[in-house]
């Protein structure tokens, strides 16, 4: 096949014209006035932010589309080009800052050009409608900061929405930002508009052009509460610190703390997102299939929604559960799904179904006050559901009562405090109160003892019996790995970074076959690379930039999201890469973390489901992805020693929820855990991440990695944090270290072999991880067999290198109840 890269750049404009979320829009100000000139103010019109900082937006792009060039290609309206031209002018003496070129060091928002009360007024002789547009970075080792020019605007910012906004009878704002940032001054200015446009990709100019001239109704709904003031967080007293981040909000994060006890202090609620036109949601059946009364095993709703306004557009019906408050406290309202809707031309209605599993009802009791240690459970009592556009505008549809609690999960204890800690509680009146969280009372060393891996085969020396032997069932896996030798299996636990020989040029790690001798057993080398938002070859090689999380979360729309990464996981495999260090899942607990744009949401829900849609469109292509950054990365200052103290409660319903989606609805193969600690035990090393729960109780089947130079320490003893503490992450079932230079010199001094001849692993340890690397290599697209279709490297605007390469482009369809 020949790849349709035209095709590839529509979904990318799609999605991200999807992911516009328009906050406010008085007397019709949007959608533009046909054959109107609009004068568009703001420098970082020139320059659209594509995406965030560091590792995440690292992707060379053949081109960014910018709004002015696109609202002039639009066919519907002109811009103000004497306004154009002095901004042009002033750049050229004010070039973009870059910062010093290097990591982390561009700065939060680009120099503005300072309007004078002539500039303004010249400007309005011309146009009735300004269009201001914001510009905001963070990233990776860049958290937003709570000043001006940050988080908030900068001077020369408020005088120009002043003095825009004072005198042009339609002002049109729009935020080319990562994440959420300040929303106080629309009150102050009362522009007409205000749309969020996040980072929208290589496309997102063109997709901004589509909304703002109307060939695209928004339909995005924000996937954060944006809050009055940035105080307002229940993580703000403790978001920053140095040394420990303490989690004392606990399940209360985002709009189930603002829902619960703190109505009155939201601007603009979870869900929000206004259309050019008006849309009736009913609900016309919910069925309940096993007994309500015992706890249900799923409940199906069916909803009509109906356009009723003049416009075609898309709505999102939103499902949202109240769960009774029992002895177990909970938030007011939570998600318990979604369904977006097919463009609907006026007077159109469609049906939308949405399923809710049982386990979209339960809570986590984490010290037994239900009866049920380590379980999800359904609190006895009303579980009643509410469907609309927001969480706050949610209407009560139906409700079930559960007449005894029931489990719904048995778990197991894992991953408790060390130390203890207050955490927050609200009570139905939504009066905040404090209780110590349980913490660990298991012996940690019994259970690393307990998960030790039986006996290995012993070594057996090569019998000529290849990776394929195993696979095809020729010999079992064991008999493969039995020939290897412990410094081969050592090896193979080390992966390559950026200048490994075995893999694509400018991508960022190779493993498994890193060694001659490894790949003559026939074990390929696996490439990987940086994402979520496209491919980073730092050779030089472009590729598409994709929207950001942030923005794909608001989207709502999982079909179009797994579509388009069914295309990045073609144009991976085009460039013999196997895994896309993304899509990043963890959750948006405070507005400032810089890493925020990555990342989906303050709902794990939506942020597990998001991340399962692109896994399944990369593994259509023969792809995947890796999820990140497990666990609790929350905060990137400090974050190579940072610890997280975290309640077990928070952590199973908050911040590990979207792993487990990914996991078992998504059918990830490949998870990246994080630089810093989890309750003492850096997530590195954690046996209980990695081992009990991962893979003992949600029968992960993978590989996991390291975050690049990560540090381990051993949970055993009280020793420092290490780069070369590799033999603590081989015992806790971590099996590839990131990164060595060269794997056989083992150029990062990794303490394996010495823990293996002192006895603290055996060969046995080494074998589970070469297990855990092959299993990846077996889902992979690496051993497929059979004659490849040709695909043509011919992106648009730029060379592609080696053109007319053989791959395997065979798309499939999407894997069943995937939608």
């Amino acid at each position: 096949m020949v790849f349709d890269w035209k095709k590839y750049s529509d979904l990318i404009r799609q999605t991200a014209a999807g992911g516009c979320v328009l906050l406010k829009n008085d007397d019709g100000a949007l959608p533009l006035r046909k054959d109107e000139t609009v004068s568009i103010f703001g420098r970082i019109q020139m320059e659209y932010y594509n995406a965030g900082a560091g590792s995440g937006g690292m992707v060379n792009v053949p081109y960014i589309s910018d709004i002015p060039d696109a609202l002039r290609n639009s066919g519907v309206v002109s811009i103000n080009e004497e306004l154009f031209e002095k901004y042009a002018a002033w750049k050229k003496e004010n070039p973009f800052d870059n910062g010093t070129g290097s990591w982390a060091t561009e700065p939060y928002c680009q120099k503005e050009m300072p309007l004078t009360k002539d500039d303004v007024d010249g400007a309005r002789k011309v146009s009735e409608t300004a269009i201001i547009i914001i510009g905001r970075l963070a990233g990776e080792d860049k958290d937003a900061l709570p000043e001006a020019g940050s988080y908030y605007l900068q001077p020369e910012e408020e005088e120009m929405l002043s003095l825009v906004c004072a005198a042009f009878p339609r002002t049109v704002v729009l935020l080319n930002v990562g994440g959420i940032m300040d929303m106080s001054w629309v009150k102050k200015y009362n522009p007409s508009s205000v749309m969020y446009l996040w980072q929208g990709g290589m496309e997102g100019g063109n997709a901004a052009a589509d909304v703002l001239c109307g060939k695209v109704s928004p339909s995005g709904h924000l996937a954060d509460t944006i809050a009055e003031k940035l105080e307002d967080y229940p993580a703000h007293e403790n978001y920053g610190d140095e040394k420990a981040d303490v989690y004392a909000e606990d399940i209360y994060v985002g709009y189930r703390y603002f829902e619960s006890a703190a109505k009155d202090k939201v601007l603009y609620p979870f869900g929000w997102g206004l259309s050019y036109t008006d849309f009736d949601i009913s609900c016309d059946r919910a069925v309940c299939i096993g007994d309500p009364k015992a706890g249900p095993q799923q409940i199906s709703f069916s909803f009509t929604v109906k356009n009723i306004g003049k416009t075609a557009g898309r709505s999102v019906v939103q499902l949202y559960v109240k769960p009774p408050s029992g002895k177990l406290q909970k938030p007011a309202m939570v998600l318990a799904g979604f369904a977006k809707t097919p463009e609907l031309s006026p007077g159109g209605s469609c049906e939308a179904l949405i399923l809710v599993d049982k386990e979209r009802l339960a809570s986590y009791d984490d010290d037994g006050r239900t009866g049920n240690r380590a379980c999800f459970v359904l609190e006895a009592g009303e579980y009643e559901f509410f469907a609309g556009e927001n969480v706050r505008d949610a209407r009560s549809i139906y409700s079930l009562t559960v007449e005894k609690t029931a489990v719904a999960e048995q778990c197991e204890s894992a991953l408790m405090p060390v130390a203890g800690f207050e955490r927050m509680c609200i009570d139905p009146a939504g009066d905040i109160a404090y209780e110590r969280v349980p913490v660990r009372d298991y012996d940690i060393g019994e259970r690393i003892e307990r998960e030790k891996p039986g006996d290995a085969l012993p070594y057996s020396g090569d019998r000529g019996l290849k990776l394929k032997d195993a696979f095809s069932g020729k010999c079992s896996v064991d008999e493969f790995l039995a020939q290897l030798s412990d410094e081969d299996l050592i090896c193979m636990t080390r992966m390559e970074g950026v200048y490994s020989p075995r893999c694509t040029p400018g991508t960022v790690g190779a493993f498994g076959g890193v060694t001659d001798s490894l790949q003559s057993f026939g074990i390929p080398a696996v490439c990987c690379t940086d994402g979520p938002s496209g491919i980073r070859m730092d050779d030089g090689s472009m590729a598409y930039s994709l929207p950001s999380g942030t923005l794909m979360a608001c989207s709502f729309d999982t079909k179009l999201v797994e579509e388009l990464y069914a295309y990045e996981g073609l144009e991976l495999r085009m460039n013999h890469i196997e895994a896309l260090l993304g899509p990043g899942i963890n959750i948006h607990r405070y507005p400032l973390n810089g890493r925020n744009f990555e990342y989906f949401s303050e709902d794990p829900y939506l942020t597990g489901v998001m991340a399962a849609a692109q896994l399944h469109g990369m593994a259509r292509a023969g792809a995947t992805g890796t999820v990140k950054h497990f666990a609790a990365n929350n905060q990137e200052k400090s974050r190579t020693r940072l610890n997280s103290v975290v309640s077990e409660r928070a952590l199973r319903e908050i911040y590990l929820k979207p792993f487990e989606i990914a996991v078992k609805k998504g059918g990830a193969y490949s998870i990246m855990s994080t630089y810093g600690a989890l309750n003492g035990t850096y997530t590195a090393g954690n046996s209980d991440l990695l081992t009990v729960v991962l893979r003992d109780q949600w029968h992960f089947d993978g590989a996991v990695m390291t975050d690049w130079w990560a540090m381990v320490n051993d949970e055993l003893s009280d020793g420092e944090a290490a780069m070369k503490n590799a033999g603590a992450m081989i015992r806790a079932q971590g099996d590839l270290y990131s990164v060595h230079r060269n794997s056989e010199s083992n150029t990062g001094e990794d303490d394996i072999a010495e823990w293996l001849g002192k006895g603290l692993i055996t060969r046995a340890y080494l074998v589970r991880s070469a297990k855990n690397i092959l299993s990846f290599i077996r889902q992979s697209a690496l051993m497929t067999e059979g004659e490849p279709i040709s695909g043509e490297i011919n992106r648009p605007e730029y060379d592609g290198r080696d053109k007319n390469r053989k791959i395997d482009l065979a798309l499939q369809s999407p894997p069943p109840g995937c939608e």
